[in-house]
């Protein structure tokens, strides 16, 4: 490409070529395009020398600054202005970026017109604008479907209620022994349905709190010991039937302090559903172990099984809604976890699965300490 074709080639792109003599004076080395005109009352031409007249064009004023230093002491390849707008003397508006490089030896700046690649970049940002604004809507509308299953839940638990007030009264009446199965049937998957309906209205509860700021004082800091030493007694019985051991870890100082971010309600689920899914997967005659540890400014409980573990396939998934172990006819709805997540993140901690080198699982939370 001969010199001619280059020099014209810029002007075609509305580019100024310019070639740095000293501060402030440049040597112009392409041909001008027709915008140069309209902010320069003098005349120039390819090979004059001009100084950059910073009345006309205001938007160098800082740039030659820094394109004095670069010039000086960089080693980079170039150096952007970014995106100036100026209107010229006719209200006209147009939209500039300079950079300063080098051409072998040459110090040379460059300063464009964009025209096309700044309406691409406004449509890009106007894109992005758009897609944060359905974002948005997307987020309302899911709160607005929760709130309706909220209520739905509702309205069916308060019938079931009803139908369990049925159920309690036939156990008074002269059932034969099948009718006694059947009613036991009932029973048992009434009881089914409404642990269904509590996990997904603490799930869906949890999810719109998650939005909310998060503040709590000395007197409603949970004390985290004291919720294992409740969910423990709670679900005793379930571990006797199923001929389980539960015990906490020795060297937990009962006077130490073990108050944490949160609620007391909401911990104590989270702690109920890790240890409901220990009994639910440990064999008979097998431990369960309930550890607290205290580092730095986090409280850590950790709870040990001796079960056959978490297969590979699902690990990733673990605390997902929806997401159920390998045992999928239990009835469980896969939102255990899934709350257990939302809570202590939403407080700040952290929550995750470690298998267990000697065979079973190992699941923990962390969450910050209570500082008054």
């Amino acid at each position: 490409m001969n010199a001619n074709i280059t020099e014209n080639l810029f002007a075609a792109l509305n580019i100024v070529v310019l070639e740095r003599i000293n501060a402030g004076l440049f040597k112009i080395i392409s041909n001008l395009p027709s915008w140069f005109r309209e902010f320069c009352q003098h005349k120039y031409s390819l090979g004059m020398e001009i100084s950059i007249l910073q009345e006309e064009f205001y938007f160098l004023q800082n740039f030659l600054f820094d394109a004095e230093e670069f010039w000086s002491n960089s080693n980079c390849k170039n150096l952007t202005s970014g995106i100036w707008i100026q209107i010229d003397p006719q209200g006209k508006e147009y939209q500039f970026e300079a950079r300063a490089t080098f051409v072998e030896d040459k110090k040379i700046l460059l300063i464009e017109v964009l025209e096309e690649s700044y309406r691409h970049r406004q449509n890009i940002i106007q894109e992005a604008r758009q897609r944060q604004l359905n974002y948005q809507k997307l987020i309302k509308n899911n709160q607005k479907q929760e709130i309706l299953i909220h209520c739905l839940i509702h309205d069916i638990a308060g019938q079931l209620n009803a139908m369990n007030g049925c159920l309690s009264l036939l156990e008074f009446e002269n059932l034969t022994p099948q009718g006694r199965n059947y009613l036991e049937v009932c029973q048992q998957q009434s009881f089914n349905q409404e642990n269904l309906m509590r996990k997904v209205l603490d799930t869906f509860s949890a999810e719109m709190m998650a939005l909310e700021k998060f503040v709590v004082d000395s007197e409603e800091a949970p004390n985290i010991l004291s919720c294992v030493n409740d969910v423990v007694e709670t679900l005793k019985p379930s571990f006797t039937l199923n001929n389980i051991n539960l015990i906490l870890a020795d060297a937990i100082d009962p006077l130490a302090d073990w108050k944490v971010q949160g609620d007391k309600s909401r911990l104590d689920r989270v702690i109920f559903n890790i240890l409901e899914n220990a009994v639910r997967y440990s064999p008979p005659e097998s431990t369960v172990i309930i550890r607290l540890q205290s580092k730095e400014n986090y409280i850590y409980v950790s709870v040990d099984d001796e079960g056959s573990g978490v297969p590979l396939e699902t690990v990733n998934t673990l605390f997902q809604k929806f997401s159920q172990g390998k045992d999928k006819s239990s009835g469980k709805s896969g939102l255990g976890l899934y709350f257990c997540r939302i809570t202590v993140e939403r407080w700040g901690g952290s929550i995750g699965y470690v298998p267990r080198s000697e065979g079973g699982s190992c699941f923990w939370f962390c969450l910050p300490r209570f500082l008054s």
